[in-house]
């Protein structure tokens, strides 16, 4: 769906102004609405003890976007050193981080003990051995296997390069135990916006029966699970949302019945990046160009460099223009890569938009800039926030092209080929 009604009503009235002052193209985000989110979300889930949501990096690596949902308590979940860097760089320690990397180099090791170092949720059976410091709490990211996960993004499970299997996970567990660690956690991730709520429960019934078995095999107490990321958002207008709601009040019930028959219930932390963040965020455009031929294209001043969704999953963003309503125009909305799928919308029904017209690709809060390149020499756009008491923030220049050409400059370094 399109972003909320407050956001857009806050923004509206000066975007002009603000594209005036910081020229186009740019993501801008609402802290307003994270904040309303998190609470949310916190809220939800306060019926479970030792509740937490660990924001993945990866959805929106930016500080000042990470210092918000840090002040409301939020760790990080971290798959590579920059998001490390920029956990511990924003105030993160410890506990605070969750290290989930897969192929871990010993660099990456390195890394996860530092400054105080991280929650391991280690990948696979056979980095127990390479791990060089074996910390006191230890999770495992387990793959079920075959298990419906609803959409091509995160895959099949059997197909999948993450996790311990079923067969591994009592090795895992034993080999961590006999390398000193004391403390574990338990963690999967087997959806990416899924909309269905029922399909988290389920996913919180298999670890904690999974919690209960590992347990009793082998005796050991379980500090938490980590059901990961895939809390879904509405992109289209007739999307339903995810009902959290629901989710927290079947979740919680489960955790009451798990704590009922053994005494005690593991924490609970989820990885949610999209949910956060995604609907609180919006890439800013210019029509620059109307081209007529087989069809009518809508020229703007961003490209998929910015937000490559649309062209690499076919996936849909709500676009709308600023200051005009109606469908008009059936128009691809396409940007200036030397790429064909180099477009924000294919067929749309929008309004007659003009060259100079303003427009919002609506839910890029999330895997928006974060998976921005570089092809053609594009040059990434701006990122702004709009502050809780309505100013508006440069949070991230754009790229130059004296940063893109900067591994260029470097002193010769030739090898004899022997």
């Amino acid at each position: 769906m399109p972003i909320s009604k407050d956001f857009e009503d806050r923004l509206a009235p000066f975007l002009e102004g603000v594209v005036e002052h910081y020229g186009t193209p740019f993501h801008i985000y609402d802290e307003k609405g994270i904040r309303d989110t998190g609470r949310g979300l916190i809220e939800a889930f306060s019926g479970i003890d030792g509740f937490r949501e660990y924001f993945a990096v990866k959805a929106l690596p930016n500080p000042s976007v990470m210092q918000v949902l840090g002040s409301m308590g939020f760790g990080f979940d971290c798959s590579s050193i920059a998001e490390l860097k920029l956990s511990r760089d924003v105030g993160a320690r410890g506990e605070d981080i969750m290290f989930t990397s897969n192929n871990t180099s010993p660099e990456d090791f390195a890394a996860a003990e530092e400054e105080g170092g991280c929650v391991l949720n280690l990948d696979d059976i056979t980095l127990i051995d390479k791990v060089p410091v074996m910390p006191e709490l230890i999770s495992f990211r387990y793959n079920p296997g075959e298990r419906r996960t609803g959409n091509s993004i995160i895959g099949n499970p059997v197909e999948s390069k993450y996790g311990v299997s079923h067969d591994q996970l009592l090795d895992a567990y034993r080999f961590a135990r006999a390398h000193g660690v004391k403390r574990f956690g338990l963690h999967t991730m087997l959806a990416s916006n899924e909309l269905n709520y029922t399909f988290m429960v389920e996913t919180v019934r298999m670890l904690l029966e999974l919690v209960e078995w590992v347990s009793g095999e082998l005796g050991i107490r379980f500090d938490f699970i980590n059901i990961g990321g895939g809390l879904g958002i509405p992109y289209k207008p007739e999307d339903e949302p995810l009902n959290i709601a629901a989710m927290a009040r079947e979740i919680t019930a489960l955790f009451d019945a798990f704590k009922s028959s053994n005494g005690y219930a593991p924490k609970m932390y989820v990885e949610s990046g999209r949910f956060m963040t995604g609907p609180h965020g919006v890439l800013v455009t210019k029509a620059i160009n109307r081209k007529h031929i087989y069809r009518t294209y809508v020229g703007v001043d961003a490209s998929m460099s910015a937000l490559m969704r649309p062209g690499m999953y076919g996936a849909y963003h709500h676009i709308t223009v600023l200051g005009k309503v109606g469908e008009e125009d059936i128009v691809d909305v396409v940007g200036s890569l030397c790429e064909n799928n180099d477009k924000f919308a294919i067929q749309r029904h929008l309004p007659k938009i003009e060259e100079g017209d303003i427009l919002c690709v609506h839910d890029t809060g999330a895997h928006g800039h974060a998976m921005g390149f570089n092809y053609n020499g594009k040059a990434r756009p701006k990122e702004l926030l709009l502050r809780f008491d309505g100013t508006v923030e440069l949070i991230r220049r754009e790229e130059t092209l004296a940063d893109l050409f900067a591994t260029l400059n470097f002193e010769a370094d030739v090898h004899s080929g022997e």
